[in-house]
């Protein structure tokens, strides 16, 4: 009965907040909020310049480093384990491979915004 309650109440919650979101908005928007820009100054140049490469490049480390954290996130647990020092042997053999690209690509320039 109460795992009855509970999809009932959870159902019901769902419909009212579906319903008010498609009640509760503006449905005729102005006509800053229809122009490409909603900053609301006029474009000044071409919208389809290409991006610098090195955009991408710093993206990519972004996403790297940011899937190292996901990978090191169970860490602590993984302590725990019957044979912890091989989990710590493993996380740092990542951390130590993450730092060592950091470093080449710093020296190589490839962070470098101003050339």
């Amino acid at each position: 009965m109460n795992l009855l309650a509970m999809l009932m109440a959870s159902l019901a919650l769902s419909i009212i907040l579906i319903t008010l979101s498609f009640w509760l908005p503006q449905l005729y928007p102005d006509t800053e909020k229809l122009s490409p820009y909603e900053c609301g100054f006029d474009p000044l140049g071409d919208a389809r310049l290409p991006f610098s490469i090195r955009f991408f490049l710093v993206a990519i480390l972004f996403l790297l480093f940011d899937l190292e954290i996901a990978l090191l996130l169970p860490l602590p647990w993984a302590t725990n384990l019957s044979n912890p020092s091989e989990t710590m042997t493993l996380a740092a053999t990542i951390l130590i491979l993450l730092t060592l690209g950091l470093i080449y690509e710093w020296t190589q320039g490839g962070l470098e915004w101003a050339e």
